[in-house]
């Protein structure tokens, strides 16, 4: 017997109603039954001043993954082992958090909304595994991160670049970091020379680590929805790293990288760039006390690699002789011409080719940070 066939109303009431519970903007602290969560996601914004009601701020990168066969997916694809202290940024309500204490020894969540840290710790006294959660109320870009294994977190997408700087230069000996990032963000991380996608921010990360590409998320897997998809990556250490002065290799790059279509020969040749590069040479030290780059943090700033420098006179440079930096010009055209790089662009070079010219650079005596001893440094794994 052939059932009758629902009304075409009646569809699309439930098809408004799945939607609605992917677009509205509250979540319940504890999302852990679904069909609760559900029901009060569909609640009126009024009614989120309840107990039990967290409102969710887009604002902060506050977009809670609630598919729990995802969530299980990253915990497994994260290697957590039964001795392992896991470092979580951004918590939320804990819907990863308590998978995480479920594998891990320890699990340090960093948090500087106070709701979320009320709200993450009841979840996991509930669970009986608060003796295991250790809640940092700050924020992760200030806070002063412990030792820990791993990074298993959802990055607000908003701090997604300096948090994936303090995280792989920060100096921390770690195993992996598997996060969750905006899916532009996580394209350009992976991008190679001659992606239309790669950038400084590939570059810096490559020069100390691996990353993968695991899967794709999708915007409705989250509460309330984001604008975009997401991906989930993991970032490996490198063995070996090269034997480079960080601070003078994050100079050379937001050099090379501030039109990365442009010619290397282009770029370098400019009268401010030539200018400065000279001070560098002669002694003088260039705004070394208020560079944001010369932090880990402001290391990856900035998702546009390109800046407006250029010849302009309002430039901070200090005036040198045209003799000097006519000289000086020339020593630049030098190097590049040795190596055969004034005609190639940044955005088709490697991490092999962009050492070998920075060597190059230094042994000629040109150096783009002004720093006050130029021994190279061995980057901390």
């Amino acid at each position: 017997m052939q059932l009758p066939e629902k009304p075409l109303s009646t569809l699309i009431t439930r098809l408004r109603l799945l939607r609605h519970k992917h677009t509205a903007r509250h979540t319940p602290r504890h999302a852990h039954d679904q069909h609760n969560a559900c029901k009060i996601w569909n609640r009126k914004p009024e009614e989120s001043q309840e107990p039990g009601y967290v409102r969710l701020s887009k604002s902060r990168g506050q977009h809670l993954l609630v598919n729990q066969r995802i969530l299980d997916s990253i915990v497994r694809k994260s290697n957590i082992m039964p001795t392992d202290t896991v470092l979580e940024i951004g918590p939320g309500t804990g819907n990863l958090t308590i998978k995480l204490l479920q594998a891990a020894r320890r699990v340090v969540a960093v948090e500087v909304d106070e709701r979320m840290v009320e709200a993450v710790s009841n979840r996991a006294a509930e669970h009986e595994l608060r003796h295991k959660l250790t809640v940092i109320g700050e924020d992760a870009l200030k806070a002063e991160f412990p030792q820990f294994d791993l990074v298993v977190a959802n990055i607000p997408y908003n701090i997604s670049s300096p948090l994936v700087g303090k995280i792989v230069f920060g100096g921390s000996s770690y195993r992996s970091a598997t996060l969750l990032l905006q899916k532009e963000f996580a394209r350009r991380l992976l991008a190679n020379p001659g992606d239309s996608e790669y950038n400084r921010l590939a570059v810096n990360v490559k020069l100390v680590a691996d990353v993968e590409l695991v899967m794709g998320v999708s915007k409705r897997e989250f509460v309330p929805c984001p604008r975009v998809d997401s991906s989930v990556v993991i970032i490996r250490p490198k063995a070996e790293i090269p034997n480079v002065d960080l601070a003078e290799w994050r100079a050379f790059t937001r050099t090379c990288f501030n039109k990365k279509n442009k010619t290397l020969g282009a770029t370098l040749k400019q009268k401010k760039k030539v200018t400065e590069l000279l001070q560098i040479f002669s002694g003088a030290r260039v705004g070394e006390a208020t560079d944001p780059s010369d932090s880990c943090c402001g290391l990856l700033d900035g998702f546009d690699d390109e800046s407006d420098d250029d010849d302009s006179p309002n430039g901070r440079s200090a005036p040198e002789s045209e003799t000097g930096a006519s000289f000086f010009k020339e020593k630049i055209v030098q190097v590049l011409t040795k190596v055969g790089y004034e005609d190639r662009r940044p955005s088709k070079i490697s991490n092999q080719e962009f050492l070998h010219l920075l060597k190059q650079f230094n042994q000629a005596g040109i150096y783009f940070h002004p720093a006050s001893s130029r021994q190279p440094r061995r980057v901390a794994s």
